[in-house]
């Protein structure tokens, strides 16, 4: 006899008949070791010393992310089974109504890996293994080489290439503008200024002098930041074709993807695009139309790790590689999320590298292990990073405004230039 939905338990309010285990505490806890505000959630639950990590940062914007999860998420996680993962998602993510942006989809991923990261626990295994099993022992990472001019940036990569790194993104400084995105000292003077011509003229002369220099036997990546106008996009993309980049990352800002049909059309460049999308459903015309090479996509931006493993597998089906986005204002808990998707998804192109300092080691114990240009995943129960609360409480959050500032570029005649 068919069931009616009456007789369904299912359909009945959660929490629901099952695991013993619920949830009984959940908390933001912001921590600055490296003079960016980090947020990461924890979730404890019912059984002693059983809780999860996970990572919402929103550097630019941490306490609205904060007000988020204790105001909004937390009523609705208490007396909740950690267990269901995609029912939780799933219902925070449309409890707003008005669903997505990088504040609440920030909140939302910090709840999300935090239930991962139990589920692993409770398992006995690493989130890696629960996705699946690692499809590659270690994980291959690209790291930033920047410097003054091209012969300081390629005295950099060869420092990079002797410890094992295949994989080095290039940044130079560019003359008369001091907001150059990701070389040293940019903006110091406090004027980010920022010259679209004299770009377009200094990168493709710094990939000559790198492939002359370096020859083919490291792969070169370029950050673009979205930093210039559409068809100087196109323009940069076919001048730097001669040098063979792994990927030009964000030529396009995400209000100019119109475009990129016309920029795929025009260049062999592998292109790398997403890290400013904050939402899984921005990526979809991309991947469907082969739009671009590799998704760079900030986890935390779009839920956690419930749609970025989502997100993998379609581009898998597409023949599209991930490259997820991994600076210093992702955590360490983020960066071990990022790893396990990289060990199960067999479409990883790259994983961006951060190195931490001795202080955010101390106050995120169990990092991967880095050597020979790549990561080292570890073994433990669930995402493998811990937090140690006391010695978080030594680096306060920095002023609210104070990750905005890099973001503060204007063009020579005061016109603001997106970041």
């Amino acid at each position: 006899m068919t069931a009616r939905p009456s007789d369904c338990k299912t359909l009945a309010a959660p929490p629901w008949p099952g695991g013993a285990t619920r949830i009984t505490r959940v908390r933001t806890i912001l921590t600055a070791p490296e003079g960016t505000t980090l947020v990461v959630v924890k979730v404890e639950t019912s059984e002693p010393g059983l809780y999860g990590l996970g990572c919402a940062t929103f550097t630019q914007r941490a306490l609205a992310v904060v007000s988020a999860v204790e105001e909004y998420l937390v009523p609705q996680l208490l007396g909740r089974d950690p267990a269901d993962v995609t029912d939780v998602w799933q219902s925070l993510q449309v409890s707003s109504y008005w669903r997505g942006g990088p504040v609440l989809n920030s909140a939302l991923s910090g709840v999300d890996m935090a239930l991962w990261d139990i589920k692993g626990k409770q398992a006995g295994l690493p989130v890696w293994q629960l996705l699946g099993g690692r499809c590659r022992t270690a994980v291959p990472v690209y790291t930033h080489a920047a410097g003054t001019d091209p012969a300081e940036v390629a005295d950099a990569v060869r420092g990079f290439v002797e410890q094992g790194f295949g994989h080095v993104r290039c940044q130079v400084a560019v003359p008369g503008a001091s907001g150059t995105y990701g070389a040293p000292g940019a903006g110091r003077d406090g004027r980010q200024v920022w010259d679209p011509a004299a770009y377009l003229g200094t990168v493709p002369r710094l990939f000559a002098h790198l492939r002359a220099e370096l020859g083919d036997d490291v792969e070169l990546l370029h950050d673009v930041h979205e930093r210039l106008a559409p068809i100087d996009a196109v323009r940069l993309a076919k001048a730097v074709e001669p040098y063979r980049l792994f990927f030009l990352e964000d030529p396009l800002a995400p209000e100019d993807l119109g475009w990129l049909p016309q920029l795929r059309a025009q260049t062999a460049t592998p292109i790398a695009i997403g890290e400013l999308f904050s939402s899984v459903n921005d990526y979809l015309p991309l991947v469907r139309d082969r739009l671009v090479d590799f998704v760079r996509c900030h986890v935390s931006a779009i839920g956690g790790l419930t749609p970025a493993w989502r997100l993998a597998g379609a581009c898998e089906l597409f023949g599209i590689r991930t490259a997820w986005h991994g600076p210093g204002d992702v955590s360490p808990v983020g960066h071990a999320a990022n790893i396990a998707l990289d060990l199960a998804s067999p479409n990883l192109g790259i994983q961006e590298l951060t190195v931490f300092n001795e202080a955010t080691l101390e106050v995120f114990p169990g990092c991967p292990r880095l050597a020979g240009g790549h990561l080292w995943p570890s073994d433990d129960p669930g995402l493998g990073v811990d937090l140690d609360e006391k010695r978080a409480a030594r680096f306060p959050p920095t002023p609210p405004l104070a990750g905005d500032a890099w973001t503060r570029t204007r063009l020579a005649d005061g016109t603001v230039q997106r970041p």
